[in-house]
């Protein structure tokens, strides 16, 4: 296979490559810094490729299928003029990093959080969130999932539109910014997880219609036709697509990437895209000597997902956990259950601990069908467990966040919750001191029928959940202000409070052995009314945690697990009316919306 895109050769020569398996012929057109048409020569794969001599970092080029109009790279590394202009060639060996000894982060000790590159500082670039990895290190957090980055129309979007899944969006600072914001995350021991986009690509600058079969009218997918994994011309599409993962890895140094919907992406072949991925992955492992994640977002609620290729699963390391944000949230906010009708009991939050997927084979209404499989057994490592996530807030018609939508002891539980789960946390930003600033959906595309498309559509959705009022215009300007957070809020006041009160959930997630384990046979749930007791013990069985919730108003009772004679109050994470020490097998009384935890040995 010829190497995709624009690569970078010793002595200012460039190898350009495109596939194009349908076409006769292609022109390499050069724009800048000086104009030159060269052809380009056909492989037995479809590839067209030339090298070119004396080409620098700041070249810019488009590509001229059968000789006719002007295209972007498919493979672009940069589109510095958007998504319309002239690709630019990128020497990804002039970065000068300083994380070689950098290996990452065992899987099971991530604490991540999510974060939106526009929205996280006023000034929405890569270079503005540096200076912030300091508070993010001193919360606990040692993980950053960034939304998609690849280049999308206009420089407001959530980054789902993106059309070049190799290049770097030009306004929040490009391949450069990028690099640089990678790099210094690792300085400072932050892992660096990516949000990719395989189901489809964005309407608007979406090119590679123009060059060959990338998409197939075999399976339809809401934003269209399918992304072609297993239809005629299917291979030059499964490497353009798998490389890209590689790519990532190596050029930028990621640790991990998370792949939307993958429930949208349709594979029947005899080799599944995602083993395919999985084996170029893993062989990259061993040539660099580190480790690359692969998570999902998946719709099947199957331990499949997570399952290696040799055992018949898809070879991903992790999962998001959705099963776990609704049952949770549907205890904490009284209107959850009119949003998500398939939950709102305890039980089910219960088996959320204990087996992961809530639905596992039971008929679901929302479906009109029985959905999912069991996950008992699954490790909790494998799951991916959150209380807000960039959809639960932004596709909201007022984009609240679950601080707006709950009082202050709601919002401690519901952190509580989530970091004694055995699966890894994640928060979304700001969440860790309890931003209240919305989370819109927006866009700024240029093709005024599409952004009528996109206000009507949005229309069309919100009144399916029958909201009574109408969604910010995505388009506007103000709308995409609006969801900016503010850092500052995390020195003062309520926001500073709950700041404090993650910090010592985080701080003892790391340091308390019981939480350690991610072995389900190792967790207990005890079912008081509307209240459970988690019971969290080490592996070799010498430390316990129990944590007491209560998600009613009333007052409850839990019996204390009768194991040991004495359990201590752990400090910082347990409210202040509970006694410092209780027996085992004696009573405790909570009253209203709180949590108390104990533990077997003195904190």
């Amino acid at each position: 296979m010829s190497e995709i895109g624009a690569e970078v050769l010793g002595g200012n020569n460039c190898l350009f490559s495109v596939w194009a398996p349908e076409k006769e012929s292609m022109m390499l057109h050069i724009v800048s810094p000086e104009e030159r048409e060269l052809k380009m020569q056909k492989d037995d794969m479809g590839y067209f490729s030339v090298k070119v001599e004396n080409v620098s970092d700041t070249c810019k080029y488009f590509y001229k299928p059968e000789g006719d109009k002007d295209f972007p790279d498919p493979a672009s590394h940069f589109q510095s003029d958007g998504v319309h202009g002239p690709s630019q060639v990128v020497n990804h060996n002039g970065f000068e990093w300083t994380d070689q000894t950098w290996r990452g982060i065992p899987l099971k000790d991530l604490i991540i959080c999510e974060i939106h590159v526009g929205t996280s500082t006023p000034e929405g670039t890569f270079d503005a969130i540096i200076p912030r990895l300091d508070d993010i290190v001193e919360s606990g957090i040692n993980a950053l999932e960034i939304m998609p980055v690849s280049q999308f129309p206009g420089n407001r979007n959530w980054g789902y539109d993106g059309v070049y899944p190799y290049s770097v969006q030009n306004s929040y600072g490009g391949p450069g910014g990028f690099k640089k914001l990678v790099d210094a995350c690792h300085s400072r021991s932050i892992a660096v997880f990516l949000d990719v986009v395989y189901n489809h690509l964005g309407p608007e600058g979406n090119y590679l219609g123009q060059f060959g079969p990338y998409f197939t009218n075999k399976y339809r997918v809401p934003w269209g036709d399918a992304v072609n994994f297993d239809d005629d011309w299917c291979d030059g599409v499964r490497e353009y697509f798998s490389e890209n993962l590689c790519f990532w890895f190596e050029k930028y140094h990621l640790d991990g990437v998370r792949v939307d919907a993958i429930h949208m992406i349709f594979d029947t072949g005899a080799v599944h895209f995602w083993e395919l991925a999985r084996k170029k992955i893993d062989n990259l492992e061993q040539r660099l000597g580190r480790k690359f994640y692969l998570m999902a977002e998946s719709d099947y609620n199957s331990p499949r997902i997570v399952k290696s290729p040799e055992m018949g699963g898809l070879g991903f390391d992790s999962q998001w956990l959705d099963d776990f944000h609704h049952a949770l949230y549907v205890l904490l906010d009284k209107k959850g259950r009119s949003r998500y009708e398939d939950f709102g009991t305890i039980e089910q939050l219960a088996k959320a601990y204990t087996d992961g997927f809530v639905h596992s084979g039971d008929y679901v209404k929302f479906r009109k069908r029985k959905h999912g499989s069991s996950s008992v057994g699954v490790p909790g490592e494998k799951f991916i467990a959150f209380n807000q996530n960039h959809d639960q807030i932004g596709n909201r018609v007022k984009g609240e966040r679950l601080s707006v939508l709950v009082d202050f002891d709601r919002l401690k539980l519901a952190s509580a919750a989530l970091f004694f789960s055995p699966y890894i946390p994640m928060l979304f930003m700001g969440e860790e001191y309890g931003e209240d600033a919305p989370f819109y959906y927006f866009v700024s595309h240029d093709d005024k029928k599409l952004v009528k498309a996109v206000r009507e559509g949005r229309k069309r959705e919100f009144a399916s959940f029958k909201w009574n009022t109408e969604p910010p215009d995505p388009q506007a300007q103000s709308t995409f202000d609006q969801s900016r957070i503010d850092w500052r809020k995390r020195y003062s006041g309520k926001h500073k409070a709950l700041l404090e009160w993650n910090k010592n959930l985080i701080s003892l997630r790391k340091e308390h052995p019981a939480l350690g384990s991610t072995d389900k046979n190792d967790l207990k749930v005890y079912i008081y009314g509307k209240g459970l007791i988690l019971h969290r013990r080490s592996s070799d069985e010498r430390h316990h945690l129990i944590c007491m919730m209560n998600f009613d108003n009333e007052e409850n009772t839990f019996l204390i697990p009768g194991l040991f004679p004495e359990w201590f109050k752990v400090p910082g994470v347990s409210g202040n009316s509970f006694p410092e020490k209780i027996k085992g097998g004696e009573n405790i009384i909570i009253n209203g919306c709180n949590i108390v935890v104990y533990s077997n040995k003195q904190i």
